[in-house]
């Protein structure tokens, strides 16, 4: 199966990547063609975008959160069947994991998808200078693979008709095609906050108004015959698709699993749900901003990453569905004692435990469905989060700092967990500017770092800071079915 495909790179962050390669998913659905949307690392916002240029889900392409063997899988999981794939790189080209060499960049993946790759350069502040720039793109090759295949570049934030000439001049000396000119544009910028991108979900009405402008002005300013013709030039990849059900196996019957959704949770990859669905799970979405009541018959939880902290009042204000999360943990509402304070966080449970204490094998609590929270959960299931009163299932309260946490992680599971067995090696990454007092609790999630574990376990309460692609780890979601069946 062949399936047209090109890579949109930089030689930095800031170059204007997801701008033009959101505008060109979009022009290109414009002209009715069926376009998969992509993006390299493990970004969970600019594939909001991407779905709203193309109307299909975006997906990430990440050989270290899952393998290299699986990104040409998944690729084919996605875009087979369409007209052509469009794939966003992460930072500068050849930017990949701290100590790899190019491991998990853009290179990497334009490699491991035989994809020709279309240069974008921040002509802003340069003019023929520039040609040394992508010359050093066209030569490097750290590893001995071979040069990246760059089959063209796009000018962006060209300041005038000469600045455009002197660019296009020193391009042409390298007998690369120009194949676009956008020119500088304050309106084209999308709104940002502290951790990137405000995520589609947070302003919908905005985004769609935002990304349609990005498609027509990439449609007048890019030579899109030419950019299908190099993405035509994409060999066929010797790889079969990735299917979910031959991940897992199906030990649920349809049990209800409700995944937390809406601005304040929007960080998740598609193949989650997916992987869940092939175990045998049904899966249901419910907004913890909104809705009052977990959805009927839920028999686990999943609450993903997000910005919990910029709704952290009206999620405080939406006590009736705390206080049903509180209880379908094994808790019973009740506002969180000051951290130190014996019972500081715990909610009593009703059947001679309290929440933060993990339930006995065998006891009620430990029979309630199994709740995964990755970061912005585990700061929901706190005890509060910047002073205001979360669900109270964690004896730990969150806040705001200044720092910012970010990067890879190889992280082992410190104990025996509805989802994970001691010792279990995992990849993942963090990204937030938060912190739990205590970072971790009784028992432990995960280890990966020289100041100790952290995250929580707890009954079947598994939390932690720590994002999972499930395709890397799809015994995850079986296990996740199991307990919920």
């Amino acid at each position: 199966m062949v399936t047209p495909r090109l890579v949109v790179a930089a030689a930095s962050s800031g170059a204007g990547k997801t701008t033009i390669a959101t505008g060109l998913m979009a022009a290109l659905s414009a002209r009715g063609l069926a376009v998969s949307p992509h993006k390299v690392g493990p970004d969970y916002i600019d594939p909001g975008y991407h779905a709203l240029a193309t109307g299909r889900p975006g997906r990430n392409l990440d050989p270290f959160l899952t393998s290299e063997e699986a990104v040409a899988p998944l690729f084919r999981h996605a875009a087979d069947g369409c007209d052509v794939a469009v794939v966003e790189g992460v930072m500068g080209l050849f930017d990949g994991v701290t100590g790899g060499g190019d491991f998990a960049s853009t290179a990497h993946v334009a490699r491991l998808l035989s994809a020709p790759v279309v240069l974008v350069v921040d002509c802003a502040s340069a003019g023929r200078s520039i040609a040394a720039v992508v010359h050093g793109f066209l030569t490097y090759d750290p590893n001995g693979h071979g040069p990246v295949g760059i089959g063209g570049v796009i000018l962006n934030r060209v300041g005038s008709d000469r600045h455009e000439e002197i660019c296009r001049e020193a391009v042409a000396e390298l007998g690369l095609p120009v194949l676009g000119v956008l020119r500088r544009r304050a309106d084209l910028a999308t709104p940002s906050r502290h951790l990137g991108l405000i995520p589609v979900a947070e302003r919908r009405p905005d985004a769609l108004e935002a990304v349609r402008r990005l498609g027509e002005t990439v449609a007048a300013s890019c030579d899109l015959d030419a950019l299908l013709a190099l993405a035509r030039t994409a060999p066929p990849l010797h790889a079969d698709p990735w299917e979910p059900g031959a991940e897992v196996a199906r030990v649920g019957d349809g049990p209800v699993v409700a995944v937390a959704g809406g601005p304040a949770f929007t960080f998740g990859y598609a193949e989650q749900s997916e992987l869940l669905e092939a175990a045998g799970a049904r899966v249901v979405a419910f907004d913890p901003l909104r809705d009052e009541d977990l959805p009927e018959g839920v028999r686990g939880l999943v609450i993903g990453g997000g910005f919990p902290e910029m709704y952290a009042a009206e999620l405080g204000g939406n006590k009736r569905l705390m206080d049903a999360i509180a209880a379908f943990t094994g808790s019973v509402a009740g506002s969180p004692a000051k951290p130190g304070s014996p019972r500081a966080g715990h909610r009593a449970n009703g059947h001679g435990s309290v929440a933060g204490s993990p339930a006995k094998p065998g006891s009620r609590a430990d029979r309630y469905g199994p709740v995964y929270a990755e970061c912005a959960g585990m700061l929901y299931l706190a005890g509060e989060l910047d002073g205001v009163p979360m669900c109270g299932v964690l004896d730990a309260t969150a806040a705001m700092t200044p720092k910012l946490t970010l990067g890879y992680r190889r992280a082992v599971a410190v104990a025996d967990s509805a989802l994970t067995r001691v010792g279990e090696r995992v990849r993942g990454h963090e990204f937030h500017r938060t912190a739990m007092t205590p970072p971790r609790g009784g028992t432990p999630a995960w280890q990966w770092t020289a100041e100790g574990p952290e995250g929580f376990v707890q009954g079947n309460v598994f939390a932690s800071y720590l994002h999972l692609h499930w395709a890397g780890s799809p015994r995850i979601a079986e296990r996740f079915v199991a307990a919920c069946a």
